[in-house]
Protein backbone atom coordinates (compact mmCIF):
# COMPACT_ATOMS: atom_id res chain seq x y z
CA UNK A 1 0.00 0.00 0.00
CA UNK A 2 1.47 3.79 -1.03
CA UNK A 3 2.17 5.67 2.32
CA UNK A 4 3.03 9.51 1.76
CA UNK A 5 3.22 12.92 3.57
CA UNK A 6 -0.10 15.25 2.83
CA UNK A 7 0.45 18.70 3.40
CA UNK A 8 -2.19 20.66 5.12
CA UNK A 9 -2.73 23.91 3.20
CA UNK A 10 -4.73 25.94 5.72
CA UNK A 11 -4.22 29.18 3.83
CA UNK A 12 -6.84 32.05 4.04
CA UNK A 13 -6.81 32.17 -0.32
CA UNK A 14 -5.73 30.78 -3.36
CA UNK A 15 -2.67 33.39 -4.26
CA UNK A 16 -1.48 32.44 -0.93
CA UNK A 17 -1.45 28.59 -1.57
CA UNK A 18 -0.02 28.88 -4.93
CA UNK A 19 2.89 31.00 -3.56
CA UNK A 20 3.53 28.44 -1.02
CA UNK A 21 3.73 25.67 -3.32
CA UNK A 22 5.34 27.35 -6.08
CA UNK A 23 8.60 27.04 -3.74
CA UNK A 24 8.70 23.33 -4.40
CA UNK A 25 11.16 23.54 -7.63
CA UNK A 26 11.45 18.99 -7.65
CA UNK A 27 8.31 17.73 -5.58
CA UNK A 28 4.48 17.80 -6.51
CA UNK A 29 3.43 17.32 -2.75
CA UNK A 30 0.01 15.47 -1.63
CA UNK A 31 -1.80 18.66 -0.13
CA UNK A 32 -5.06 18.98 1.75
CA UNK A 33 -7.79 21.68 1.61
CA UNK A 34 -9.67 22.15 4.36
CA UNK A 35 -13.06 23.78 4.75
CA UNK A 36 -11.02 28.03 5.32
CA UNK A 37 -9.14 27.58 1.48
CA UNK A 38 -12.11 26.11 -0.15
CA UNK A 39 -14.86 28.17 1.40
CA UNK A 40 -12.18 31.21 0.14
CA UNK A 41 -11.77 29.60 -3.21
CA UNK A 42 -14.23 27.73 -3.79
CA UNK A 43 -14.49 24.68 -6.20
CA UNK A 44 -11.81 25.81 -8.58
CA UNK A 45 -9.25 26.02 -5.75
CA UNK A 46 -9.27 21.91 -6.38
CA UNK A 47 -9.17 21.45 -10.39
CA UNK A 48 -6.09 24.55 -10.22
CA UNK A 49 -4.05 22.49 -7.86
CA UNK A 50 -4.89 18.85 -9.85
CA UNK A 51 -4.07 21.26 -12.95
CA UNK A 52 -0.47 21.70 -11.19
CA UNK A 53 0.08 17.95 -10.76
CA UNK A 54 -1.44 18.05 -7.12
CA UNK A 55 -3.03 15.16 -5.42
CA UNK A 56 -5.55 16.59 -3.54
CA UNK A 57 -7.20 15.40 -0.03
CA UNK A 58 -10.69 17.56 0.50
CA UNK A 59 -11.44 17.70 4.06
CA UNK A 60 -14.86 19.11 4.37
CA UNK A 61 -15.94 16.60 7.23
CA UNK A 62 -19.32 16.37 5.63
CA UNK A 63 -21.90 15.58 8.53
CA UNK A 64 -25.48 15.95 6.82
CA UNK A 65 -28.77 13.92 6.97
CA UNK A 66 -28.37 11.35 4.26
CA UNK A 67 -30.25 12.84 1.49
CA UNK A 68 -28.05 15.94 2.00
CA UNK A 69 -24.60 14.44 2.21
CA UNK A 70 -25.26 12.42 -0.76
CA UNK A 71 -26.25 15.35 -3.36
CA UNK A 72 -22.92 17.17 -1.96
CA UNK A 73 -21.27 14.43 -2.82
CA UNK A 74 -22.76 14.08 -6.24
CA UNK A 75 -21.37 17.66 -6.57
CA UNK A 76 -17.64 17.30 -5.70
CA UNK A 77 -17.01 13.78 -7.23
CA UNK A 78 -16.36 15.43 -10.29
CA UNK A 79 -13.57 17.69 -8.87
CA UNK A 80 -10.75 15.94 -9.10
CA UNK A 81 -10.08 15.36 -5.65
CA UNK A 82 -8.15 12.18 -4.79
CA UNK A 83 -9.49 11.65 -1.36
CA UNK A 84 -12.89 12.86 0.14
CA UNK A 85 -14.12 12.68 3.84
CA UNK A 86 -17.10 12.88 6.05
CA UNK A 87 -17.63 12.53 9.91
CA UNK A 88 -18.69 8.63 10.67
CA UNK A 89 -20.84 10.21 13.31
CA UNK A 90 -22.89 10.87 10.92
CA UNK A 91 -24.34 7.23 10.57
CA UNK A 92 -23.91 4.02 8.60
CA UNK A 93 -26.95 5.12 6.44
CA UNK A 94 -25.15 8.27 5.92
CA UNK A 95 -22.37 6.89 4.82
CA UNK A 96 -23.88 4.39 2.48
CA UNK A 97 -25.33 7.67 1.16
CA UNK A 98 -22.07 9.54 0.34
CA UNK A 99 -20.58 6.94 -1.42
CA UNK A 100 -23.50 6.33 -3.48
CA UNK A 101 -23.46 9.87 -4.38
CA UNK A 102 -19.61 10.03 -4.97
CA UNK A 103 -19.68 7.06 -7.71
CA UNK A 104 -19.60 8.27 -10.90
CA UNK A 105 -21.83 6.79 -13.61
CA UNK A 106 -18.54 4.24 -14.68
CA UNK A 107 -18.14 3.14 -11.58
CA UNK A 108 -15.33 5.27 -10.61
CA UNK A 109 -14.80 7.64 -7.59
CA UNK A 110 -12.69 9.05 -5.01
CA UNK A 111 -11.76 7.10 -2.05
CA UNK A 112 -13.77 8.05 0.81
CA UNK A 113 -12.84 8.01 4.41
CA UNK A 114 -14.32 9.10 7.88
CA UNK A 115 -13.55 11.12 10.56
CA UNK A 116 -13.65 9.25 14.08
CA UNK A 117 -12.47 11.30 16.53
CA UNK A 118 -10.56 15.19 15.91
CA UNK A 119 -6.99 14.88 17.50
CA UNK A 120 -8.12 17.93 19.32
CA UNK A 121 -10.49 15.61 21.65
CA UNK A 122 -9.83 13.61 24.73
CA UNK A 123 -11.40 11.55 27.01
CA UNK A 124 -12.40 14.34 29.03
CA UNK A 125 -14.02 16.20 25.85
CA UNK A 126 -16.09 13.37 24.96
CA UNK A 127 -17.21 12.90 28.45
CA UNK A 128 -17.93 15.98 29.59
CA UNK A 129 -18.85 18.14 27.10
CA UNK A 130 -20.38 14.97 24.48
CA UNK A 131 -21.48 12.17 26.81
CA UNK A 132 -19.92 9.63 25.60
CA UNK A 133 -18.62 7.70 28.09
CA UNK A 134 -16.58 4.93 26.62
CA UNK A 135 -13.14 4.63 26.53
CA UNK A 136 -11.56 6.73 23.47
CA UNK A 137 -9.88 3.90 22.13
CA UNK A 138 -13.59 1.67 21.53
CA UNK A 139 -14.99 4.82 20.39
CA UNK A 140 -12.87 4.90 17.41
CA UNK A 141 -12.25 1.51 16.33
CA UNK A 142 -16.17 1.17 16.91
CA UNK A 143 -16.92 4.39 14.41
CA UNK A 144 -13.56 2.31 11.85
CA UNK A 145 -16.09 -0.41 11.66
CA UNK A 146 -19.17 1.18 10.99
CA UNK A 147 -16.99 2.96 8.07
CA UNK A 148 -15.97 -0.35 6.89
CA UNK A 149 -19.37 -1.78 6.60
CA UNK A 150 -20.44 1.09 5.21
CA UNK A 151 -18.10 0.14 2.45
CA UNK A 152 -15.64 3.06 2.98
CA UNK A 153 -12.00 2.86 2.26
CA UNK A 154 -10.56 4.23 5.51
CA UNK A 155 -10.80 6.78 8.21
CA UNK A 156 -9.17 9.74 9.92
CA UNK A 157 -7.72 9.22 13.21
CA UNK A 158 -4.91 9.60 15.54
CA UNK A 159 -1.70 7.73 14.44
CA UNK A 160 -1.86 6.30 18.53
CA UNK A 161 -4.95 4.34 16.95
CA UNK A 162 -3.58 3.26 13.05
CA UNK A 163 -2.53 0.00 14.14
CA UNK A 164 -5.46 -0.65 16.52
CA UNK A 165 -7.92 0.14 13.27
CA UNK A 166 -5.94 -1.95 11.00
CA UNK A 167 -5.95 -4.91 13.21
CA UNK A 168 -9.95 -4.58 13.40
CA UNK A 169 -10.74 -3.57 9.81
CA UNK A 170 -7.86 -5.04 7.81
CA UNK A 171 -4.29 -3.87 6.49
CA UNK A 172 -6.23 -2.52 2.94
CA UNK A 173 -8.74 -0.20 5.67
CA UNK A 174 -6.42 2.85 5.11
CA UNK A 175 -5.85 5.28 7.71
CA UNK A 176 -5.00 8.83 7.49
CA UNK A 177 -3.53 10.63 10.58
CA UNK A 178 -3.26 14.32 11.53
CA UNK A 179 -1.54 14.96 14.92
CA UNK A 180 1.75 14.72 13.33
CA UNK A 181 4.65 17.24 14.77
CA UNK A 182 8.12 16.61 14.69
CA UNK A 183 9.81 15.91 18.10
CA UNK A 184 11.51 19.21 18.47
CA UNK A 185 8.45 21.12 17.42
CA UNK A 186 5.29 22.84 19.75
CA UNK A 187 2.11 20.44 19.82
CA UNK A 188 0.20 23.12 19.23
CA UNK A 189 -4.02 22.72 19.61
CA UNK A 190 -3.82 18.62 18.81
CA UNK A 191 -4.22 16.30 21.93
CA UNK A 192 -3.18 13.04 20.55
CA UNK A 193 -0.05 13.57 18.69
CA UNK A 194 3.48 11.89 17.59
CA UNK A 195 6.11 12.03 15.73
CA UNK A 196 6.50 11.42 11.93
CA UNK A 197 8.93 8.22 12.52
CA UNK A 198 6.60 6.71 15.41
CA UNK A 199 3.63 7.55 13.07
CA UNK A 200 5.48 5.10 10.59
CA UNK A 201 5.84 2.71 12.98
CA UNK A 202 2.76 2.74 14.59
CA UNK A 203 0.96 1.45 11.09
CA UNK A 204 -0.20 5.39 9.69
CA UNK A 205 -0.84 4.99 5.27
CA UNK A 206 -1.01 8.55 5.45
CA UNK A 207 0.05 11.70 7.78
CA UNK A 208 -1.34 15.44 7.45
CA UNK A 209 1.18 17.58 8.61
CA UNK A 210 0.39 21.19 8.66
CA UNK A 211 1.85 24.20 10.70
CA UNK A 212 5.03 22.01 11.07
CA UNK A 213 6.00 22.55 7.20
CA UNK A 214 3.35 25.27 6.34
CA UNK A 215 5.02 27.68 9.10
CA UNK A 216 8.28 26.67 8.80
CA UNK A 217 11.43 28.74 8.02
CA UNK A 218 12.22 26.67 5.26
CA UNK A 219 9.27 24.12 4.36
CA UNK A 220 10.70 22.26 1.43
CA UNK A 221 13.44 21.34 3.89
CA UNK A 222 10.82 20.62 6.71
CA UNK A 223 8.70 18.94 3.92
CA UNK A 224 12.19 16.52 3.42
CA UNK A 225 12.55 15.84 6.38
CA UNK A 226 9.18 14.82 7.39
CA UNK A 227 8.97 12.42 4.24
CA UNK A 228 12.36 10.93 5.14
CA UNK A 229 11.09 10.25 8.62
CA UNK A 230 7.67 8.89 8.00
CA UNK A 231 8.89 6.63 4.25
CA UNK A 232 12.55 5.65 6.07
Amino acid sequence: MAKDVIIACDFAGAEETFAFLDRFTEEKPFVKIGMELYYAAGPQIVRDLKARGHKVFLDLKLHDIPNTVKKAMRVLRDLGADIVNLHAAGTAAMMEAALEGLTRADGTRPLLIAVTQLTSTDEEHMREELLIDRPLDEVVLHYAENARRAGLDGVVCSPLEAGKVHARCGEGFLTVTPGVRFSDGDKGDQKRVTTPARARQLGSDYIVVGRPITQSDDPVAAYRRCVKEFLG
